[in-house]
C-alpha cells in the first residue's frame, strides 16, 4: 500500500495534497499497490470524496481534541501511529512547508529515512534500492539519489506537476482510526489567525503583476496596481523591493516569499535572481518587461518586451481600456 498524508486547512484540501495524490497514483501503479490516504484532524465526507476523485481507494480519518488545528507534533505522531498500524510500503506527502514538516516528524519518530522534494521516483526493483530525482537549492539543482529502505518516506516537489483527477473516480472506503494522543503534543499548534487581506491572494491570483528594483519607488507601483485591478490580479514584488521598504514582505514572490501559480506572471523591472525565479517558475506563462535583454527573467520568460516598464505597463492598460470600451 502507498499511503498519502493529505494536507488540509480546517477541512479545505490543499493543492499540495492533490499534487501528492496525482504523484502517488503513478508511483502506486509502479509498485502494483493500492493508493490509500490519511486525513488527520478532519472526518469530512466531502474531503473523503475529493480524495477518491484523485484516486484514493481508502481514506483513514483521525480526529482528536489534540488535532483541533494544525500542529506539527500532533499531526506527526498521528501519521506515525497510522504507519505503525497500517505498515504501508511507502508514505508520501505534498512538498509544502507543512507536508515536509509532518514527514520529518514521522521520520524522527519511526527512525526511518525521508527524501524531500521528489520529482521522479522509481520503485524498488528488487535490489533493495529506490532511485529518485529531487530538487535542491530551490529547484536550481536536480539531484539523483538512491535510497535503501523497506519503507521510504517521501514528499513531492511543490508545484512540479499539475494536480489531475484520476481517469475514473472511486468512492473510497472511509475508516475512522482511534488514536490516543498525548495532550502535550498540542504545545506547538496554530492558536489564532489574523486575516491580512481579503479576496484574491498572491498565491491564488490568476494574474500577478510583479515589480522589481526597476520600478524605482513605492509610488511608482501605482500603474502596476491599476493594471492588476483591471485584470483581476494582484501585485507582487522582488526581495529588493521589500528590502527598500517599497512593499510589504507579504507581496514578495520568491523562495523566501510566496510561490505563485498564475495563468500569467508579468515581471516588470525584475532581473530574475534564482530566489525570485523559484517562486515564479510555476506560473503557466511569464511575460518579462525589462530594458536589459540579457536579464535572467527575460531569457527564461515565454515572452519578453525589451523596453521601459514605465511606458510599457501604461500602454498595456490603455490598450485594455480601448478594447473594453
Amino acid at each position: 500500500m502507498l499511503l498519502v498524508v493529505l494536507e488540509h486547512d480546517r477541512g479545505t484540501m490543499d493543492e499540495a495534497a492533490r499534487e501528492a495524490l496525482t504523484f502517488g497514483r503513478s508511483l502506486a501503479a509502479q509498485m502494483g499497490a493500492p493508493l490509500h490516504a490519511a486525513l488527520i484532524g478532519a472526518d469530512d465526507a466531502d474531503l473523503v470524496s475529493e480524495a477518491g476523485v484523485f484516486g484514493a481507494e481508502a481514506v483513514y480519518t483521525v480526529v482528536s481534541d489534540v488535532l483541533a488545528d494544525f500542529g506539527p507534533e500532533a499531526w506527526g505522531e498521528a501519521a506515525a501511529e497510522l504507519v505503525r498500524r497500517l505498515e504501508p510500503g511507502t508514505v508520501l506527502a505534498g512538498g509544502s512547508e507543512r507536508g515536509n514538516e509532518i514527514m520529518a516528524q514521522v521520520a524522527a519518530r519511526l527512525d526511518l529515512p525521508m527524501v524531500a522534494n521528489c520529482i521522479d521516483v522509481q520503485a524498488d526493483s528488487g535490489a533493495g534500492e529506490w532511485t529518485m530525482t529531487r530538487q535542491q537549492w530551490g529547484g536550481s539543482l536536480l539531484e539523483d539519489a538512491r535510497l535503501a529502505s523497506e519503507r521510504p518516506l517521501l514528499t513531492t516537489g511543490l508545484h512540479t506537476l499539475a494536480a489531475e483527477p484520476a481517469p475514473s473516480a472511486v468512492e473510497p472506503v472511509a475508516e475512522s482510526v482511534d488514536i490516543d494522543l498525548d495532550p502535550s503534543l498540542a504545545r506547538t499548534m496554530v492558536k489564532d489567525r489574523v486575516v491580512l487581506e481579503a479576496g484574491v491572494t498572491l498565491s491564488t491570483a490568476p494574474v500577478v503583476i510583479g515589480g522589481g528594483r526597476g520600478v524605482g519607488s513605492a509610488e511608482a507601483f501605482a500603474p502596476l496596481e491599476e493594471l492588476a485591478a483591471m485584470l483581476g490580479g494582484r501585485v507582487g514584488c522582488s526581495r529588493a523591493v521589500t528590502n527598500n521598504g517599497w512593499r510589504p514582505h507579504s507581496d514578495q514572490v520568491g523562495q523566501t516569499g510566496t510561490r505563485i501559480t498564475p495563468e500569467i506572471y508579468i515581471a516588470s523591472g525584475i532581473s530574475g535572481a534564482i530566489q525570485h525565479w523559484v517562486g515564479a517558475k510555476a506560473s503557466k506563462h511569464i511575460l518579462a518587461i525589462n530594458i536589459d535583454p540579457e536579464a535572467n527573467m527575460v531569457v527564461k520568460a515565454d515572452w519578453a518586451v525589451i523596453g521601459d516598464l514605465h511606458e510599457v505597463i501604461p500602454a498595456i492598460a490603455e490598450e485594455i481600456k480601448r478594447r473594453r470600451a
